[in-house]
């Protein structure tokens, strides 16, 4: 494996120990920001101008540590020189230039494998962790067949429909088109999870293949984790496949956040009794794109891009956050919430009124009604910078007392 980022600058440094000591907080690192100005004068500033800039008490607390920071850091700069996993930074070249587009991007990527992969077209597809052996089988045929189109698939690394993507996408008998695959992770680039996984993991890295996250090393399997990972599958693709899923399946979080990227989703139908496929029918019901052939996603991402041999250029469809004038599109796995199912308030089982919405969210709860606000309206109330806002809305869904209908944020 070939480390881009090998020997950390100061900036780099700066910027790592920022993300350390927000534990990889997006809404944490961007207030940061917004407070200071740039990473280096955030660093820089004392503990009492964190609080007064909001930080959480559990960040302040490694900030008024920076020694065991630097010591995270140089365990990280000599994991990097030993080639264990690379590091990828927003400013440099070789970040994948598809994941700027989205609202919330993570200001580093750790990774190990091939990473020119990220720069390629890619198409994910994702679904339940208990597919049906038919939905296994067609999960591994279309990313075969993509595969050899020249397209790389991507997916979430998960037992079921992610891992038979990648299995799929990796059966190539012709050398030039194996390891067309990119599994994004919601641990730690060094956590292989699930466990039984080793032999998946080990395989995508050795056929050329690449493993990402955005978590710091070490970090453990968490459900807020899931949908984090969930949001790069959706960033990273020019279009997204559910090729099977409940409707409580975590699909349906990537394939809301496919749609509100303003790029297409795809699902495929089946049997109206087959309860494992709700997901799917919920999804075209909504505007997904029906399919029954890989060559029908090939027509419609085609458009996307001028495709020559495996790199791409986007088009506005890729650029675009107009969420007005999109199809409903997506999907992913069943590793998170049944809560975050999109824009369907009946299957939310908790009640709300038995829960009680933590302080830092309330301002943002407080906002919303059960006519629904947009993306847009929200920011001008709050005033919050977009990663912030989604990731309080995120929070919020998760804990079932706001849902989505139609790219509007409501209570339940």
């Amino acid at each position: 494996m070939t480390a881009v980022t090998s020997s950390l600058t100061d900036d780099q440094r700066t910027v790592l120990a920022l993300w350390y000591e927000v534990n990889a907080s997006l809404s944490a690192y961007h207030k940061l920001l917004t407070s200071f100005g740039n990473a280096e004068l955030a660093w820089q500033a004392k503990v009492e101008a964190w609080r007064q800039a909001g930080i959480h008490h559990t960040h302040l607390k490694r900030h008024e540590q920076p020694e065991q920071t630097l010591t995270n850091i140089d365990k990280i700069q000599q994991a990097l020189i030993e080639g264990r996993y690379g590091l990828l930074f927003a400013d440099e070249s070789d970040y994948p230039a598809q994941l700027l587009q989205i609202y919330d991007p993570p200001p580093l990527l750790f990774y190990r494998g091939n990473h020119a992969r990220l720069h390629q077209a890619q198409i994910a597809i994702v679904g339940s962790r208990k597919p049906t052996a038919h939905a296994q089988k067609i999960t591994f045929d279309i990313a075969q067949y993509l595969a050899q189109a020249g397209y790389i698939i991507t997916s979430g690394l998960a037992m079921g429909v992610d891992k038979r993507a990648h299995l799929g996408a990796l059966a190539q008998a012709d050398a030039e088109y194996q390891g067309r695959t990119i599994g994004v992770m919601g641990t730690g680039i060094d956590v292989n999870y699930p466990n039984h996984h080793d032999k998946l993991f080990a395989q995508i890295i050795d056929q050329g293949g690449c493993i990402i996250s955005e978590l710091l090393p070490h970090t453990q399997p968490h459900k807020h984790t899931f949908p984090r990972r969930n949001r790069l599958v959706a960033g990273l693709g020019l279009a997204t496949i559910v090729t099977e899923a409940t409707i409580q399946s975590g699909s349906l979080i990537t394939a809301r956040l496919t749609s509100e990227q303003g790029k297409q989703v795809f699902a495929i139908p089946s049997h109206i009794d087959n309860s494992n496929a709700e997901g799917c029918h919920h999804l075209i019901r909504e505007g997904a794109t029906l399919i029954y052939h890989p060559q029908q996603v090939l027509e419609d991402v085609s458009g996307q891009l001028n495709y020559d041999r495996g790199s791409y250029k986007t088009t506005s469809v890729l650029q675009s956050n107009d969420n007005s004038s999109q199809k409903m599109i997506g999907a992913d796995r069943s590793e998170v919430a049944a809560s975050h199912v999109t824009s369907s308030p009946s299957n939310i089982k908790t009640p709300p009124s038995a829960i009680v919405v933590p302080e830092h969210l309330t301002p943002v709860y407080e906002q919303l009604d059960w006519h629904g606000q947009d993306l847009d309206a929200l920011i001008v109330a709050t005033s919050l910078a977009p990663p912030q806002l989604i990731g309080q809305l995120m929070e919020l869904e998760l804990m079932g007392v706001i849902s989505v209908q139609g790219g509007r944020y409501l209570r339940v």
